[in-house]
């Protein structure tokens, strides 16, 4: 009973320690052995960073920036320090043929046997490459592709094979596809190969890890790279970072821009969430400890009692008590951190895999154990000084003979707790609303806690009254425990105080879960997926690859789309070649954002303009991030796919008219394409915001009712009605919608096949949200589900052995054994109940605590971006408290049905018959 909360506390506090890395370790999954990493910025000047390198701006601020697109790219490498040893590294996402078909993997190459690379990566199995033709991959990557150490694979365009000669991982991205080569032996050759086919190069970032010896990169050097472009995350810097009014990011931008305390969100609510779910943990163990106490005290009267008949006083019946409590917190401080520091070993490959990163290493904070251990023994003797006290008071004849007399109910008692309650809910919401502080989250949700176990034996007689609704064995059971709420009430308690561990850790999650889906922005519908060609002149393959589409996945509806040109084969919509152009949808003058039209954007307006043009409709974002076309050349089937249900919409591209759905677009129910011939006049037109030339053709078109999301298609032709404007199509793509989820193997298979076609072709399917969890907390759901279940075993137990008199009754008057497992179970189940239903309440008000303590650190972020400009002044803020009512219903339905059915189970068939007491 002491040792199952000792367990959990050891193993949370042994998981959160050694999953949070120290800044010495996070900077060697970085930068290795390495004084410091030099990357780019992405601008073509100069630019202040922040010491930690998490923010940077061009020198003057994004508001006066203008990229110089005929500008040279500064070299990387002239910002490493003159003497300063440098080692490259670089990246590129590419497609990797495996034994299923194609898989989108990261290249990288790094000289794995410099000494300033150590700690990068970590070796699993073979050996690293020595040189060129070699390769080491990930083991995420063998896992998905199907491929082995031995094994050869081939970069997608590439003419040469690679051996995989060994696997490893990166410790804080464990589920990243991976290639390693050294450097000059993978990228260019790939480079190369691709540029003799004619298709556009490789996408390569890349970075130096700087080895200077002495003091490190220091931030006056970090400072020297800045003025050429570049990024710098320094050991030296980040060891002992320089004081504010040394940072030039901060001196002409403000720190609250770059250094906001949004920018540490979640870090706070964690260690609210800890603290308040350990707290609610220690309180379980007095409540758990202590019934077992005063069960075991009434159990042993009739030996307290012969101390006293042998002249025994007061004094030493409660030492006795007090020296097994005493004894017991000890062996349960002893074996519950053994124990725990097992259970953390033997879940650590489980608890890194769900997180997709490694431990920083097994981080055994003595003090912190020693201090639960400690803990553990003053429990174990706090609980047993109310037990001890009362057994001290009882009378020689009362333990003798068994007798407990009349007890009358305690009316200061429900007093007290309703105070304790309506304390503890002021104190958890004054700490989250105008003293934020994880301290008091805590200790008014425990005292709210301690008010509502005060409060049992009161809950527990009006549970009594449902009585009369019940079968006669269920009823049995809950008349005897109310009419013993001297026992019901500490075993209800218990089942409580665990129950709302889980239900705080489960509505915590929950509605964090619920707010990531509320600010997720999909793509697409979940379930449906686009293919597209990349290449405006690779139109001829598009057929095959959606033959091969719907070959390969399972595909439900497949929506043909085609795209408005010009009809020249040999320059599809965007080419600058004489002869090309682009067939383009115009929004009427009138209909267009101010903001978006002038020539620097929001920074040509007033702040004060700016906000109250934010608010126009006119300015009001639109589409989707995967959003590709405006206006597109498709029949009903598209709507069909993208859940566009308007009925009208659908006769509309039945009869053959277009279908607009962004209303900016549509003037007297006209829209207006221009069809731009002249592609260099119409590239000075836009950079100068002027007028597109070209040929106009206005279409009628029946406008979509307002509100329907149409994935960021604008504009819907019908082939008939682009035919009858005289306007060229071409094929473009498909939308799809699949019968079930299509597997990483038909991924890969789809994309090997298209391959093979030779086409420029890219697939993308909606998932939808994916919920995302943290060590902090998985290591609570694990540690309170774990601790629920022991306290509904802990407190089975306790109640039957306390009524081991009545069933020893039962026995006598000749019960079937039948009779006495079921009164049995259903006494154990309605404690369990009566726990659970009390527990479920209890725990909504700390994850209430926690959730509003989070909307206040929100909050401030937002009220930051907005006044750095970042952020809409309209944009709201979104911290919902969802209660999970699935595990509230399985915590109603399994824990009372698993108390009554191990109870029924561990009750004897056979019961002895009582001894009949001497006095």
């Amino acid at each position: 009973m002491i040792t199952l909360p000792v367990v959990g506390a050891s193993a949370i506090d042994l998981t959160l320690r050694s999953g949070e890395l120290t800044p010495a370790q996070n900077l060697t999954r970085q930068i290795g052995a390495a004084d410091a990493r030099i990357d780019r910025t992405g601008l073509d000047g100069p630019a202040y960073q922040r010491p930690d390198a998490q923010s940077w701006a061009p020198v003057g601020g994004y508001e006066k920036y203008r990229p110089d697109p005929e500008k040279k790219e500064v070299p990387l490498k002239t910002a490493v320090p003159a003497g300063a040893e440098a080692v490259q590294m670089s990246f590129s996402d590419v497609k990797v043929h495996t034994r299923h078909g194609l898989l989108d993997t990261q290249l990288r190459e790094l000289d794995v046997h410099h000494p300033v690379a150590r700690g990068i990566v970590t070796p699993l199995r073979g050996r690293l490459p020595h040189g060129p033709g070699e390769v080491v991959a990930t083991a995420a990557f063998l896992e998905h592709s199907g491929l082995y150490v031995g094994s050869s694979v081939t970069p997608r365009g590439s003419t040469a094979r690679y051996e995989i000669v060994g696997s490893y991982e990166l410790p804080s991205e464990l589920a990243r596809d991976e290639l390693l080569a050294l450097p000059g032996t993978l990228l260019a050759p790939l480079d190369k190969a691709l540029a003799a086919t004619g298709t556009s190069g490789l996408n390569v970032t890349d970075s130096f890890l700087v080895k200077v010896g002495g003091d490190g990169f220091t931030w006056n050097m970090v400072k020297e790279a800045n003025t050429k472009g570049a990024l710098v995350l320094s050991r030296a810097v980040m060891a002992h970072p320089p004081a504010d009014s040394e940072v030039p990011l901060y001196q002409e931008q403000g720190k609250e821009r770059f250094a906001g305390p949004g920018l540490n969100t979640g870090r706070f609510t964690e260690k609210a969430t800890v603290a308040t779910v350990v707290g609610l943990a220690l309180l379980e163990v007095c409540l758990l400890a202590g019934p077992a106490f005063a069960v075991g005290a009434r159990r042993s009267r009739r030996q307290l009692g012969l101390v006293g008949a042998n002249g025994g006083d007061r004094r030493h019946i409660r030492a006795i008590v007090l020296s097994g409590g005493l004894v017991i917190g000890a062996v349960a401080a002893v074996v519950g951190s053994a124990l725990g520091v097992l259970l953390t070993i033997g879940l650590r490959p489980l608890l890194e895999e769900k997180i997709g990163a490694r431990f920083g290493a097994f981080d055994f904070r003595l003090p912190e154990l020693l201090g639960i251990a400690l803990l553990a023994v003053l429990t174990g003797l706090l609980a047993a000084f109310v037990p001890a006290v009362t057994a001290s008071r009882q009378t020689v004849l009362a333990s003798l003979t068994g007798r407990r007399g009349v007890r009358r109910a305690n009316r200061v008692l429900p007093a007290i707790g309703l105070l304790a309650v309506a304390g503890g809910a002021a104190i958890a919401l004054y700490g989250t609303r105008y003293r934020v502080s994880p301290t008091l989250v805590a200790a008014g949700s425990a005292l709210a806690e301690l008010g509502v176990v005060a409060l049992t034996p009161l809950l527990v007689g009006l549970f009594g009254r449902l009585g009369r609704w019940l079968p006669l064995s269920p009823r049995l059971a809950l008349r005897d425990a109310v009419r013993n709420r001297g026992r019901t009430a500490p075993a209800v308690a218990a089942v409580l105080a665990a129950v709302a561990g889980t239900v705080a850790v489960s509505t915590y999650q929950h509605s964090r879960d619920v707010q990531a889906r509320h600010e997720y922005v999909a793509e697409l519908p979940a379930g449906t997926g686009l293919l597209s060609i990349n290449d405006n002149s690779a139109h001829k393959e598009v057929p095959a690859a959606r033959e091969t589409l719907s070959r390969t996945l399972p595909v439900a509806v497949r929506a043909d789309v085609d795209r408005l040109s010009l009809g020249n084969p040999n320059c599809e919509d965007y080419g600058t070649a004489p002869g090309c152009g682009r067939v383009q949808l115009i929004v009427p003058k009138e209909q267009r954002c101010p903001l978006y039209e002038s020539e620097h954007g929001p920074a040509d307006f007033p702040a004060e303009e700016a906000k109250k043009l934010r608010r126009d409709p006119r300015c009001a974002q639109r589409g989707h991030p995967g959003s590709t076309f405006d206006t597109l050349v498709a029949d009903e089937k598209l709507l069909q796919v993208l859940a566009v249900t308007d009925p009208g919409s659908v006769a509309a591209l039945k009869a053959g008219q277009p279908v607009a759905f962004d209303r900016r677009a549509v003037k007297d129910g006209k829209i207006t394409l221009r069809l731009v011939t002249d592609p260099v006049t119409a590239q000075k037109a836009e950079a100068t915001h002027a007028e597109l030339p070209g040929q106009d053709k206005v279409l009628a078109v029946h406008q979509a009712p307002e509100g329907v999301d149409s994935w960021g298609v604008r504009i819907v032709l019908p082939p008939s009605a682009a035919k009858a404007a005289g306007i060229a199509t071409s094929p473009v793509g498909s939308y799809f919608s699949l019968e079930q989820a299509a597997t990483t193997e038909q991924r890969q298979r789809l994309d090997g096949e298209i391959d093979r076609t030779g086409a420029d072709v890219r697939v993308r399917i909606e998932r939808g949200f994916q919920s995302e969890s943290t060590i902090g907390t998985l290591a609570l759901a694990l540690f309170a589900g774990l601790v629920t279940i022991g306290a509904a075993g802990i407190a089975t137990g306790l109640a039957q052995a306390d009524s081991e008199a009545d069933l020893k009754t039962l026995a006598a008057v000749g019960a079937a054994p039948r009779v006495r497992r079921t009164l049995s179970g259903f006494q154990c189940g309605v404690v369990a109940l009566m726990g659970v239903v009390l527990g479920s309440a209890a725990g909504i008000l700390p994850a209430v605590g926690l959730r509003l303590t989070q909307e206040q650190e929100q909050r401030s972020l937002l009220l930051h971006s907005i006044e750095a400009g970042y952020s809409s002044p309209d944009e709201t803020l979104y911290v919902p408290i969802a209660v999970p009512w699935d595990t509230l219903a399985g915590l109603l339905v399994l824990v009372p049905l698993g108390a009554a059915l191990l109870a029924a189970l561990v009750t004897k068939s056979s019961g002895a018959l009582a001894r009949r007491a001497t006095g």
